[in-house]
C-alpha cells in the first residue's frame, strides 16, 4: 500500500516538472518578443528624442531624453536626502490619512499634494471698471488654459511658505549667518526636489539676509563669520522657482520688540501696494498709496522719534521667467511712471521703510551674480578659465541669479578673476550690497501676486504675513 502511494506522488511530481519545463520554456520565448518590441519602440522614438536634445541645448536645460524615466523620477522622488534609492520615504499621515510634512520639513511638497493640486493663494478682486472680470465666462476659460502654469507658481509658492515658516522657527540670535542661509536654501531643494537641476525646479536666487542699514543684495560668502545678534534687523529674501517661474517674497526678522513699528509699517505699505495694484493700474499711483501709508509711521529709538521713510531708489518690479527683474519697476514713492500693469503679469510688490535718509547706495563686498539676459553681440572670452566659469554658469544657472557660494559648492576654484573678467564683459551683471546711512535700521516685506484674468492672485500670501 505504501509502496503504491509512492508511485503516485513520483507519477504526480513528474507531470508537474514537464508542465514547469514547459512553461519556463514558453516564458522565454515570451520574453524575446517583447524585448524585440521595445527595441523596436525605441529606434522609433530616437528621432524625437534626438530633436528634444536639440531643443534643450538651445534653450539651455536639461533634455527630456536625458532625465529620468517615469519609474526612476518617481523612485528618487521617495527618497529623504542623503538615502539610497532603496530606502522608500516615509511619508507621515494624520487620522484622516492626508500627507503631513515632518519638522523640520523634509517631505517634498508634491508628496504631501498627490493629486497635484496646490493651495490657490489669497484672491483679491479686481474692482471698478474691471469688476466684470469676476464673472466672465470667456475670461474663466481663458484662465483653464493656463491651469499648468498656475499649478506651477502655486507649488513654488507652497515651499516658500512652508521654508520661511521652518526659517521662523529656527533662526535665533548667536547663529552665524552662513548657517541661516545654507539651511534655508538646502530645505528649499529638498522641498522643491532640485536633485541638482536647478533650472528646471530649486533656490529662486540667493537668500538675502541683510542686516540693518543694510537693505537688500546681499548674503555672506564662503568663509564670513557674520553672526545674528538680538538687537539686529534682518531681512530675509527667499525665491523659489518651477520652470523658471519665481516667487520673490521677504520679511523681517527681530527679537527686540522695540523695532514692531518699523515693522508694521513696511508690512502696511507693502499690503497698501498689493491692494492697489491691478490690471491697467498705473505704476505711479501703486508708489504714491505706499508713501502715503509708510510715512504716516514713526518709531521712537533711544529717545529719538524718527519718521519711517520708503527707501525712494529701490522698488518692486514685474517678474519674467528665469529673470527676476522683468521690465517694470513698481515705486515705493510719487511721481514715479504711468505705464500701467497688464493681464497675465507677475508682479513683486517690495517696500522697505528706513530711519535713515531713505536713499540707498552700493557698498560692502559683492555676493550676487547673474548672467545678462541680453548679453553684447560679438563678445570674445580669451581666458580659458572664464570660458570655463561661462559654460558652468549657462548649464546651472542660466539667467537665475546666483552667489559665490553656490560656485564654491559646486567645486569651482579661484574663479574670482574670470568672474570678474565675465562682468567686464557685460556677460555677467554684479548686484552690489544696497545701503543706506550708517546706524540706520531698514525693514522689508515683500509678496509676489499674478493679474489673472479674473481676478489678482497674490502667490505668497501665508498665515504669517
Amino acid at each position: 500500500m505504501v509502496n503504491n502511494e509512492l508511485e503516485r506522488a513520483l507519477g504526480v511530481l513528474q507531470v508537474v516538472a514537464k508542465e514547469n519545463k514547459h512553461a519556463g520554456k514558453k516564458g522565454v520565448r515570451v520574453k524575446k518578443a517583447s524585448e524585440k518590441k521595445a527595441e523596436k519602440n525605441k529606434k522609433n522614438s530616437k528621432k524625437v528624442d534626438n530633436d528634444d536634445d536639440v531643443f534643450a541645448e538651445f534653450m539651455n536645460i536639461p533634455a527630456a531624453s536625458s532625465a529620468p524615466s517615469p519609474s526612476e523620477s518617481s523612485s528618487s522622488s521617495k527618497e529623504s536626502p542623503g538615502s539610497s534609492s532603496s530606502t522608500p520615504l516615509h511619508v507621515p499621515v494624520d487620522e484622516n490619512g492626508r500627507p503631513q510634512q515632518t519638522d523640520p520639513p523634509t517631505i517634498p511638497v508634491r508628496l504631501l499634494f498627490p493629486d497635484g493640486v496646490y493651495p490657490v493663494g489669497e484672491i483679491q478682486e479686481y474692482i471698478a471698471e474691471n469688476s466684470y472680470r469676476t464673472t466672465s465666462a470667456e475670461l474663466r476659460e481663458k484662465e483653464r488654459l493656463e491651469h499648468d502654469l498656475y499649478e506651477d507658481v502655486r507649488q513654488a509658492a507652497e515651499v516658500h511658505r512652508q521654508v520661511r515658516q521652518y526659517a521662523q522657527r529656527f533662526v535665533k540670535p548667536g547663529m552665524l549667518m552662513t548657517e541661516i542661509v545654507e539651511r534655508v536654501e538646502d530645505c528649499v531643494r529638498t522641498l522643491i526636489e532640485e536633485n541638482g537641476l536647478r533650472l528646471q525646479a530649486g533656490v529662486g536666487f540667493p537668500t538675502g539676509c541683510s542686516l540693518n542699514h543694510v537693505a537688500a543684495h546681499w548674503t555672506p560668502n564662503s568663509g564670513d563669520k557674520t553672526v545674528l545678534h538680538y538687537d539686529d534687523v534682518m531681512k530675509l529674501d527667499i525665491g523659489t522657482h518651477i520652470n523658471g517661474r519665481i516667487i520673490d517674497s521677504a520679511f523681517t526678522v527681530t527679537f527686540n520688540p522695540r523695532y514692531d513699528p518699523l515693522k508694521e509699517a513696511v508690512r502696511d505699505a507693502t499690503n497698501t501696494g498689493v491692494r492697489t495694484a491691478g490690471i491697467d493700474v498705473r505704476l505711479c499711483d501703486v508708489g504714491a498709496a505706499i508713501q502715503e501709508v509708510m510715512e504716516s509711521y514713526e518709531i521712537e529709538l533711544d529717545g529719538k522719534t524718527y519718521q519711517i521713510k520708503p527707501l525712494r531708489n529701490l522698488c518692486g518690479h514685474s517678474i519674467w521667467p528665469y529673470r527676476i527683474h522683468g521690465d517694470k519697476s513698481v515705486p515705493s514713492v510719487r511721481g514715479g511712471p504711468t505705464t500701467r500693469m497688464e493681464e497675465g503679469e507677475f508682479f513683486a510688490i517690495e517696500t522697505f521703510g528706513s530711519t535713515g535718509r531713505g536713499f540707498v547706495v552700493e557698498d560692502l563686498e559683492c555676493s550676487h551674480y547673474g548672467k545678462a539676459f541680453d548679453p553684447p553681440s560679438g563678445v570674445t572670452i580669451r581666458s580659458a578659465k572664464a570660458k570655463d566659469l561661462y559654460a558652468h554658469i549657462n548649464k546651472h544657472h542660466g539667467t537665475l541669479a546666483f552667489c559665490r557660494r553656490w560656485l564654491d559648492r559646486a567645486g569651482q576654484e579661484k574663479y574670482l578673476l574670470a568672474l570678474k573678467n565675465l562682468v567686464d564683459l557685460g556677460l555677467v551683471e554684479s548686484y552690489m550690497p544696497l545701503v543706506d546711512v550708517k546706524g540706520s535700521y531698514v525693514a522689508q516685506f515683500e509678496h509676489t501676486f499674478l493679474l489673472r484674468p479674473t481676478c489678482k492672485e497674490v502667490l505668497s500670501r501665508g498665515s504669517d504675513y
